[in-house]
């Protein structure tokens, strides 16, 4: 289903945040249009979910998965879940969340989420969720890796650069703890890896 509100904000804010931050999108065409896939994105600026938005076609169904805090913000709350966010609870097991992720993915919208779960300035500083490539596989998709460059200074280019479709490697039907965390980790290393970052 088509998000009409947040089409209307990609035209009126989209030019706006490319101005102040032109973006150089690389491999658009690996985002499949025929199926949904859960976007796995490197985080390191509040902007990274923006600029993501404006990389991508307006009509692209898209649903984001962010912090519960933001939900509370006057205004703010109100605005993201217009645009299709909804809330997570970082520090617990958000049953919630992630019943609303794979229902997310069932309906055909692609899902974004950091699997590192916060801000990062430098890879490794933080765990990796292992939660996002159990949502991946319970849904019956696959991880789409994307990098975000992670300089933003005003009037210089972003890389955005998309990978290629991984399929998650698990054994028996929902596979386990150690399979999600492996399946995390390979895929926030591919995403790294995207824009030469070690």
């Amino acid at each position: 289903m088509r998000n009409r509100f947040y089409e209307v904000m990609w035209v009126i804010f989209s030019p706006i945040f490319r101005l102040f931050h032109p973006l150089d999108v690389q491999g658009l065409e690996n985002l499949p249009t025929d199926r949904p896939v859960l976007i796995c994105v490197n985080h390191s600026h509040a902007l990274d979910p923006i600029l993501l938005a404006a990389a991508m076609p307006k009509t692209t169904m898209t649903q984001i998965m962010a912090k519960k805090q933001l939900f509370k913000i006057p205004v703010i709350g109100w605005l993201i879940t217009k645009l299709g966010a909804f809330p997570v609870d970082r520090g617990h097991s958000d049953i919630n969340a992630v019943k609303k992720s794979i229902q997310c993915l069932k309906d055909g919208c692609h899902l974004v989420i950091f699997p590192e779960g916060t801000r990062v300035s430098k890879p490794g500083q933080v765990s990796v969720k292992g939660g996002v490539a159990m949502i991946a596989i319970r849904s019956g998709v696959e991880l789409l890796p994307v990098f975000i460059g992670m300089d933003k200074k005003a009037f210089h280019k972003v890389p955005i650069i998309f990978g290629k479709p991984y399929s998650p490697q698990y054994t028996g039907r929902r596979g386990t703890a150690e399979e999600y965390q492996a399946n995390a980790d390979e895929i926030m290393q591919q995403v790294y890896a995207l824009g030469g970052v070690k």
